[in-house]
């Protein structure tokens, strides 16, 4: 008998159209008060860029299938622009609509489940997911009538049917007389949830699952969450280091000091003078940015003076 690992984490190869990414801002990590928070409405296509396999990675698909996993993420100068922090959050896309109803299958009345409206505003731009079985693995998370949402609490599909209502004669007036039937061509969907089944200790105890007009949110399970913290700098490590080790110059005619990059271009440009008492004795060595560029100053151009 022999014993091996096995691995049970796959990498994600989420489609960005499944995806929303919202984001929050603060000038310093000092700064006290509440940041509002905000969804990019730019595509997350346009943020998040996917990885495909190419003869470099040892696959024959040249492009076509998917590297899991892996992403680019391009921010959008217009947004993350300020200097400060940036908290964005990458999360799964979520539906946000109104139980038509919690009812029964009328073949089958122990089969228990939530019904949407594949038409109402909130399944809008989601015809690919109100198809038979488009919601299967998504999770429902319930509001309640406050907008607040019930923390800690979902529950997750197991089928998704297109249906119709149909109205049937009961001999217990205390259960709807409103059930449902599949129908390919029908307007509403019928959600199949775990779990929404009494266990056997207890028949009576049946899960909630819902009620008539109450607020949810489905979201799918395709990956978790992300959190990434970016901050906004006006020097990095590159422009630091044309300070410390780049090439630079003073101009002792004017008091020009010109800092260069390592290709020799001009980076930066101060007014070097020096402010004496009556007594001439100097009290203080001044530097202060210029507002412009005196572009005299090349490097090469100075160098061979």
């Amino acid at each position: 008998m022999s014993l091996g690992s096995y691995g049970i984490v796959r990498p994600s190869d989420v489609s960005p159209s499944d995806i929303d990414i919202f984001y929050t801002y603060s000038p310093s990590r000092d700064f006290g008060n509440q940041t509002s928070l905000s969804k990019l409405a730019i595509s997350a296509s346009d943020i998040l860029i996917p990885q495909y396999h190419n003869t470099n990675t040892g696959s024959p698909s040249n492009g076509v299938e998917l590297f899991g996993g892996m992403y680019t993420l391009k921010l959008e100068s217009s947004i993350f622009s300020q200097k400060g922090i940036y908290n964005v959050v990458i999360k799964p896309k979520e539906i946000r609509t109104t139980l038509v109803d919690c009812g029964v299958l009328s073949a089958l009345p122990n089969v228990k489940g939530i019904v949407l409206d594949t038409t109402s505003a909130g399944l809008a731009g989601f015809a690919d997911k109100t198809v038979n079985g488009g919601l299967v693995g998504y999770r429902v998370e319930y509001l309640n009538d406050d907008g607040t949402k019930i923390q800690n609490f979902y529950r997750v599909v197991t089928s998704a049917n297109r249906c119709e209502p149909v109205n049937q004669n009961l001999t217990n007036t205390s259960q709807s007389a409103v059930r449902y039937r599949f129908n390919d061509s029908g307007s509403l969907l019928f959600l199949t949830v775990t779990p929404s089944s009494a266990p056997n200790v207890k028949p009576n105890a049946v899960p909630y699952i819902g009620t008539r007009n109450q607020d949810v949110v489905i979201v799918n399970t395709f990956f978790n969450p992300i959190m990434l913290e970016i901050e906004m700098v006006e020097y990095d490590e590159s422009t630091l280091a044309y300070g410390l080790y780049g090439p630079q110059s003073k101009s002792m005619d004017d008091g020009i000091y010109t800092i260069y990059d390592f290709d020799k271009n001009i980076y930066k440009q101060y007014n070097l003078f020096e402010i004496k008492d009556e007594f001439d004795e100097t009290l203080y060595e001044i530097r202060e940015p210029r507002d412009t560029i005196d572009f005299n100053k090349d490097f090469d151009d100075i160098s061979k003076a």
